[in-house]
């Protein structure tokens, strides 16, 4: 194989002129301003320092130095971004406050400048910060992905390449220790593999010929091959970090309010300080630019408008809390998919939950072997075992794991194969076995009398299995979740309905409901018709949240108010429906996501309060000229420091969704 085929063309980087894949540019330039908050946190400080010594020493010449050093270091990030944007052929709020620094020096006003810039540039520093916390969960999981992998060639020889270069059928050879670099399945050899990474599980998963694995998780012990069933792109972790990526470019409703205080309202805010400039001058006979018998000149109530007319308060107000309230999510697992997420999921009035992976942990147990006669269940579970093992079907893994943990050995057969809809067959000693459904099971194995009516209910599966005059069966459960009691308590005590929809039976529904306490429940529906009960709530305008994590699921998460997805083996199709993601699996995070969208909810109102507030109370002094330039400053910056450092309180966020974890 040739090693370069299929590799990506490189991009050049507009801004440093570098060669690089897409992904690559992505990974550079969120190196590059890694960190970034520290230098402006940094320039802020020198403005600070320099604009200090600048009102304090006594010397012109000195107090002219200190000024010029403090405008260089508080304008320096300011200046950068009004550049970008010139290039772009806009300006906003950056361009506004460089406007009035300059307005304030010509008026030799130098420290109210320097004041100006400081908060402004310590205000853009504390936003920086709280981006960077967002960025730090991708970061961390782009760099710890697998930049190459060892491919199996068709000689049996091993060739290195990049994930990028890798194709769906490609064989790869994982050594123990190493990660996995793209989901695919166990073609050759035994393992366990860690996959904490994606799912917050800590205990390791035994993979053998056929399991699935996912990119980023850890081979522990044994060395595998490994079939491409997805490309690089397209894996679990890649598209994971594709799901945070776009979070935070969507944008929450309250977001797409402050869009308009953009170009338009800067050139808007720079047309009414013109126009009050010359009314103050003209029409009230102002002295222009000098002050007079103590009374302030027309350009200097101008530039105390502009001041605190500027919308940065405004602005910056809703991106941080959102920022934060990404990354306090992230941080627990849970991936808010934008804003308009953040702010939805606080608003539903109803739960709705899929059974299966949901409710349930979707990982069926051997619960009871009987035998028919009693007293020969081992060989029950034995020949059991014994088919199973060579079986892909989803009960196959809880009856061979039961097998294993009860020492079985398997028996070795002849003629194996499945029965679609029916079960698996095959001959030992020319005498047939059968396991699956109960009534193909025992055709021609003895009168249906000898045996319970079949259908134990209550959420339990049956496998049946008969063999030479014995019958036996298997009792299978899908657990309840430890914690499911816990959580659907915890939302009645938040004003919630809880709604369970499943496929399954009635009977196991109705378990469910006592099991659970929920307050309803809706079985044997096709994944249409949870779709129309979804779209019924909103028609009868009940906002809902849908947690599911199937394939079935999907159509109902995405007509839900807001669709939530389980974990991050969920069904590609649930992901990309989904617009909270609950990454490991824990259904308690759903809590903690509601709690946290509750209070940036709260925090965004709080924000908006006091950006506009602010805005509007100081414009109101200052075209009726009565608040110094000083004051505008401490009032425009100080409600600009009030409302990041108020959305930073979500990043120490600390929900009171605690809840037991003791069985049902």
């Amino acid at each position: 194989m040739n090693a370069s085929a299929n590799a990506p063309d490189p991009k050049e980087c507009r801004t440093c002129w570098l060669r690089l894949t897409q992904r690559e540019v992505e990974i550079h330039h969120g190196d590059e301003h890694l960190g970034e908050w520290r230098w402006q946190l940094l320039a802020a400080g020198l403005c600070g320092g320099f604009g200090l010594a600048g009102w304090l020493l006594p010397d012109p010449t000195s107090r002219l130095i200190c000024n010029v050093l403090a405008y260089g270091a508080g304008a320096w990030f300011a200046a950068e971004e009004t550049w970008e944007k010139l290039r772009e052929r806009s300006v906003d709020v950056h361009f506004l406050m460089l406007a009035v620094a300059a307005g304030a020096a010509a008026i030799g006003q130098w420290s109210e400048g320097a004041v100006l810039l400081f908060l402004f540039a310590f205000a853009g520093a504390l936003e920086h910060f709280a981006l960077e916390k967002t960025q730090r969960e991708i970061r961390s999981l782009i760099q710890g992905a697998p930049k190459t992998a060892t491919l199996v060639l068709a000689d049996g020889s091993e060739l290195e390449v990049t994930v990028e270069q890798l194709q769906i059928s490609h064989r790869l050879r994982i050594k123990p220790g190493a990660l996995f670099p793209v989901d695919g399945d166990i073609a050759l050899g035994e393992t366990g593999v860690d996959e904490s990474s994606l799912t917050g599980e800590a205990t390791p998963v035994e993979k053998r010929p056929g399991d699935p694995v996912l990119a980023g998780t850890l081979n522990l012990w044994g060395a595998v091959d490994v079939t491409v069933t997805k490309k690089a792109s397209e894996s679990a972790l890649q598209r994971i970090i594709t799901l945070i990526q776009d979070a935070q470019r969507q944008k929450a409703p309250s977001q797409r309010f402050t869009d308009r205080f953009g170009s338009g309202y800067t050139f808007g805010i720079l047309g009414l300080t013109a126009a009050m400039f010359l009314y103050w001058w003209l029409g009230r006979g102002i002295a222009p630019f000098m002050s007079v018998a103590g009374q302030s000149s027309a350009f200097y109530k101008s530039m105390t408008l502009l001041v605190v007319a500027s919308p940065c308060a405004l602005v910056l107000s809703i991106p941080s809390t959102i920022l934060a309230t990404i990354a306090a999510g992230a941080r627990r697992g849970i991936l808010f998919r934008g804003g308009a997420a953040v702010e939805q999921l606080a608003q539903i009035q109803v739960v709705a939950m899929d059974k299966t992976g949901t409710l349930t942990t979707g990982d069926l147990r051997v619960e009871a072997v009987e035998s028919f006669p009693a007293g020969r269940e081992r060989e029950v579970a034995q020949w059991a075992y014994s088919l199973e093992r060579l079986s892909s079907h989803p009960l196959a893994r809880a009856i061979t794991g039961h097998g294993k943990r009860q020492g079985l050995e398997g028996i070795p057969l002849m003629g194996f194969h499945s029965v679609t809809g029916m079960g698996l067959e095959a001959f030992v000693s020319e005498k047939r076995i059968r396991l699956g459904r109960k009534g193909w099971v025992l055709e021609g194995s003895g009168p249906a009398g000898a045996v319970p009516a079949e259908g134990a209910g209550g959420g339990v599966s049956e496998v049946w299995v008969a063999f030479d005059g014995l019958v036996g069966r298997l009792k299978l459960r899908d657990d309840i979740r430890p914690e499911a009691r816990a959580v659907v308590e915890a939302l009645h005590r938040r004003g919630l309905r809880t709604l369970v929809l499943t496929g399954d039976k009635m009977a196991a529904a109705e378990h469910l409901k006592v099991q659970l306490g929920v307050q309803e429940v809706r079985a044997e529906l096709k994944p249409e018709e949870k779709l129309e009960l979804i779209v019924g709530l909103a028609g009868a305008g009940q906002k809902s949240a849908m947690i599911g994590d199937g394939i079935n699921d999907s159509p109902s998460l995405a007509a839900a108010h807001v669709g939530v997805a389980m974990g991050a083996r969920g069904a590609d199709a649930a992901l990309e429906q989904a617009d909270v993601i609950l990454m490991h699996d824990k259904l308690e995070n759903f809590l903690i996501a509601y709690d946290l969208s509750v209070q940036a909810r709260g925090v965004i109102r709080q924000n908006l309060a006091v950006s506009l507030g602010v805005i509007a109370v100081l414009v109101g002094f200052a075209l009726a000229g009565r608040i110094p330039l000083p004051m505008g400053v401490m009032g425009h910056e100080g409600s600009t420091l009030v409302v990041v450092l108020n959305s930073l309180r979500l990043l120490f966020f600390r929900s009171g969704a605690k809840v037991s974890t003791k069985g049902v």
